[in-house]
């Protein structure tokens, strides 16, 4: 495992995952939202398919995220691993939900410097609509890429609960 992506769906754990692989492995784990979204208003950073193309070309790497479109074939196409937390929406949505409810009580600052707000929660685009609304297509989307033959060298390691991961993880 030198160049990882974990993938699953909005509120899954990913980052929380990647970054504790970054750890454990001692490789740079890199925080996708972060790369993505730079300023305010939840501007998209300009450069950052080339961002993502230099990180990627590194040799050690853990990427918390199935890749927005736009580098997704990149990074699949670079990971040896993928780590998918298929967990179920029972498991998910109450995670998105404490989450999107710390972030927004709490003010916390996020990516570009951006906040979830009371209003956000209308939103479509709000991470506990998304997450719902998204989950089945996004698992779909993972199941086919781990079986597309394009990506058939990497390693698919699937954990369907968290317990299965904690336990996987105590391994490393």
């Amino acid at each position: 495992m030198e160049r990882i992506l974990v993938v699953g769906v909005t509120g899954a754990g990913k980052s929380t995952l990647a970054r504790t692989l970054g750890e454990r492995l001692k490789s740079a784990y890199h925080e996708m939202d972060a790369l993505h979204y730079d300023g305010p208003g939840w501007a998209v950073n300009g450069s950052f398919a080339e961002d993502v193309a230099r990180l990627s070309a590194e040799p050690r790497w853990v990427v918390d995220s199935l890749g927005y479109p736009e580098v997704r074939d990149l990074l699949w196409g670079r990971a040896d691993t993928v780590v998918w937390l298929d967990y179920p929406r029972r498991v998910v949505a109450p995670r998105v939900v404490r989450r999107s409810l710390r972030r927004s009580v709490r003010r916390e600052i996020l990516f570009g410097g951006n906040r979830e707000t009371w209003r956000g929660w209308l939103s479509r685009e709000h991470p506990v609509w998304w997450s719902w609304s998204q989950y089945t297509s996004r698992r779909q989307e993972i199941e086919r890429r781990t079986r597309d033959p394009r990506f058939a060298p990497l390693a698919t390691v699937r954990f369907a609960h968290p317990d299965e991961t904690a336990a996987w993880l105590a391994t490393l």
